[in-house]
């Protein structure tokens, strides 16, 4: 079996590579990624591998079929950059359901704290030898409100972890786990609510046409003043300039993102030398109540080598004619595609 594996960094070569030593397959890896520029690139692979920057649009999928290949593998949870219309019937996706939802959980309790006590702030100045407690006064979790929407593995576990502080949990989701609530301790209700009484609202959904910009004028408007985001989700979860807006007229009083809606002209890649041209980002980093780090909360050893084993047992499924664990289920009508049951 062949596969064309596009987007790839160091660590993702010496992971795959390593556990691929059990399967014997036959990987070409690729710097670029895939789109309709260099979707020439995975002609006469069976599988291509991709992760969340390469662009599986209508375009690229009729040349992946017309090449012969059988299969798109997402080493990565979300699918939002799939044409799943253009993909139905005609080659199959698979994804990584749940490489560590640890990791994303215990990064998003991070971001929290990083911003609560001014972690961040308090690291640079003691580099310049400023010891002072101006400014970095921060307040006691116990007792807090967090609103979590969304929640799957990621939030369920991140629930844990903040009930641990001793944090009041309100949490919304179209598919509510009442019974697994109820054990936990944490309350379903509206999205309203969560936005009237939430003092950390934390974004665990999937990006859908229901949930873009769920973060807007309109809910930021609603919420406290003061309010902690948190988004360790996907960057159109929020309307960006509405966050820009919040954060100035101090509706917003901390912002922690690892993930941004224009990340793919910057995440993963060494900008350091760069002029930023992207006026709304650099607005951001200005902001001293505001984190952003490089989509990383799922870069932990064993996140890795889960994503490659998934997705290699995927191929391997795939070359034995087996059923596919992890192929995503959609059903496509004229109206468009939805996720069924993603496995």
């Amino acid at each position: 079996m062949t596969i064309g594996f596009f987007d790839a960094k160091p660590y993702d070569i010496k992971i795959f590579n390593e556990l691929n030593e059990q399967h014997g397959f036959d990987i070409t890896y690729y710097e670029e990624r895939l789109n309709k520029k260099t979707v020439i690139l995975a002609k006469d692979y069976d599988v291509v591998c991709v992760f969340v920057r390469d662009e599986i649009t209508s375009g690229v999928i009729d040349k992946l079929v017309e090449y012969g290949v059988q299969m798109i593998a997402l080493r990565c949870a979300g699918y939002n950059n799939v044409n799943f219309k253009a993909a139905r019937d005609r080659i199959k996706v698979v994804h990584v359901p749940a490489y560590s939802p640890y990791a994303i959980a215990e990064f998003t309790v991070s971001l929290m704290l990083t911003l609560n006590r001014r972690i961040h702030k308090s690291f640079s100045r003691t580099k310049d030898m400023n010891f002072s407690l101006n400014g970095l006064l921060g307040f006691d979790m116990n007792q807090k409100t967090v609103g979590i929407i969304g929640t799957g593995k990621i939030a369920k576990i991140a629930i844990k972890i903040l009930k641990g502080f001793g944090c009041r949990i309100l949490a919304y989701d179209i598919y509510p786990d009442k019974p697994y609530a109820q054990k936990e301790g944490y309350t379903y209700t509206s999205l309203d609510q969560i936005y009237k009484e939430s003092d950390i609202i934390s974004l665990h959904c999937p990006l859908t046409k229901e949930t873009e910009y769920i973060i807007n004028e309109h809910s930021i408007e609603k919420m406290k003043t003061g309010v902690m985001i948190i988004n360790t989700g996907r960057g159109k979860l929020i309307q960006t300039q509405h966050l820009i807006e919040g954060l100035k007229s101090k509706k917003i009083g901390f912002a922690g993102l690892d993930v941004y809606e224009e990340e793919d002209k910057y995440f993963y890649e060494d900008c350091s030398e760069k002029v930023i041209n992207d006026d709304v980002l650099a607005r951001l980093l200005a902001f001293p109540n505001v984190v952003i780090t490089s989509h990383q909360a799922f870069f932990t050893q064993e996140a890795l080598n889960n994503i490659a084993q998934s997705t290699l047992m995927s191929c391997s499924q795939l070359k034995g004619g087996l059923p596919l664990d992890n192929e995503i289920a959609y059903i496509c009508d004229e109206k468009g595609c939805a996720i069924k049951h993603p496995k």
